[in-house]
């Protein structure tokens, strides 16, 4: 089995330009290899485009995909954010609330220290009342027995 022999395989020769073609000697060969540049430079040319389709594509996929991570982190940012204020407000709120509780403390130890000296004034009140009773009573019953003394 024999096959028929091919021609030997050309190299590929870069795309041209007109000025710069070497001089055609044949004819029929002229228009085969015209044919074949010509499918050679269609096909360079179809792939030049559609790598450059394909590039503009991925360009675009690039931008629709950061813009939608931008908008997927704003999304999510926003309510951290919104957590962060509102944390913030509640901190200040505590310092306030224990500012007052400091301030109502110190108060209530003024009150707590007035009312224990109105206390001990009283109670001095109260024993002096009571000593005074007690020195009443005494001069009473002195009063009481020299006025038996001297009636007898």
């Amino acid at each position: 089995m024999n096959s028929p022999q091919r021609p030997s395989a050309r190299t590929r020769r870069p795309h041209l330009p007109e000025c710069e073609k070497p001089p055609q000697s044949n004819p029929t060969s002229n228009d085969l290899e015209s044919s074949l540049l010509q499918i050679f430079t269609d096909h360079h040319h179809t792939s030049l485009r559609l790598r450059e389709t394909t590039v503009i594509e991925t360009e675009k996929a690039k931008k629709e995909a950061a813009r939608l991570a931008d908008l997927l982190v704003d999304k999510v940012n926003g309510g951290v954010q919104e957590s962060f204020v509102n944390e913030k407000r509640i901190e200040m709120e505590i310092r306030g609330l224990a500012a007052s509780i400091v301030r109502f403390m110190k108060q209530s130890d003024q009150w707590l220290t007035a009312t224990h000296s109105i206390n001990t004034a009283i109670k001095e009140i109260g024993d002096f009342e009571n000593w005074m009773k007690t020195m009443e009573y005494d001069c009473k019953s002195i009063t009481t027995a020299i006025h038996n003394i001297h009636k007898e």
